[in-house]
């Protein structure tokens, strides 16, 4: 039974059409990616799924349950840190258990002992604008997977990064990841991270957007620092041969 899966589901936002018969599944412990042009729909289906959005048509399953009848499944990461500046990095970090209904005091103590597995051991008290790009992204990222929920959602988590720092945090998280295994959706308009980072990927097309292709990542992992084998260089081709070639001029 897949984690996640979305059957012909089809949005409209203000009368413009968004998103066209799109189907996709996730299994669990899953990495996937979903990749995409900017503006072609990618973060309204996140939307979807924490039901900011509702469907024009189309069924979502968690777990093999209509998401509308399942309890809350999924821990959303936005583009950006979305960090409170007037709160310490704890507090930050437990802000989605304390939604949850959990005291502050024993939302703290759960989430102590992982600050130095996700690198930010001693920034506790901390408030955001003392901490780097790179750490504010772990925090975040800390405070997503606390929350306990059966699949994460990372909305191109690292879009707003330098170079090196979306680097370090790309191979941080591939780390993080190998040991957790998370059921991960991904969503990113950069081809190597999606490559880098997943079991499979989904291509769509520019709005509205429709799946046009997937493909599923050859390289054993680690991939980060190492040499892209051959098929994983021509899977990158691949892809951005995908999203560069217009879908009406395909053969």
């Amino acid at each position: 039974m897949s984690a996640l899966e979305l059957s012909h589901i089809g949005l409209s936002l203000g009368g413009t059409p968004v998103l066209d018969d799109v189907s996709m599944h996730v299994a669990s412990g899953e990495f996937v990616s979903i990749l995409g042009p900017s503006g072609c729909g990618k973060s309204s289906l996140l939307r979807l799924l924490i039901r900011a959005l509702q469907p024009d048509r189309g069924e979502i399953l968690v777990g093999g349950a209509l998401l509308e009848e399942s309890p809350p499944a999924f821990a959303f990461m936005p583009q950006r840190d979305a960090l409170m500046p007037w709160r310490r990095i704890i507090d930050n970090v437990i802000l989605g258990l304390e939604v949850q209904g959990v005291r502050p005091a024993a939302a703290r103590a759960r989430v102590r002992p992982l600050f130095a597995t996700f690198g930010l051991d001693g920034f506790e008290q901390h408030y955001p604008a003392q901490l780097s790009g790179g750490m504010r992204q772990r925090a975040a990222l800390m405070r997503t997977i606390v929350q306990d929920r059966p699949v994460q959602l990372l909305d191109e988590p690292f879009g707003a990064l330098d170079a090196l720092t979306r680097t370090e945090m790309q191979r941080w998280l591939e780390r993080r990841w190998q040991h957790a295994r998370w059921t991960t959706v991904l969503v990113t308009h950069d081809v190597r991270e999606a490559v880098a980072l997943s079991d499979r990927i989904y291509v769509l097309s520019p709005r509205p957007a429709r799946i046009i292709a997937e493909f599923a990542v050859p390289d054993r992992r680690p991939r980060l620092g190492r040499t892209l084998s051959p098929e994983a260089v021509r899977l990158e081709a691949a892809l951005l041969d995908t999203l560069l070639t217009p879908t009406g001029d395909r053969s």
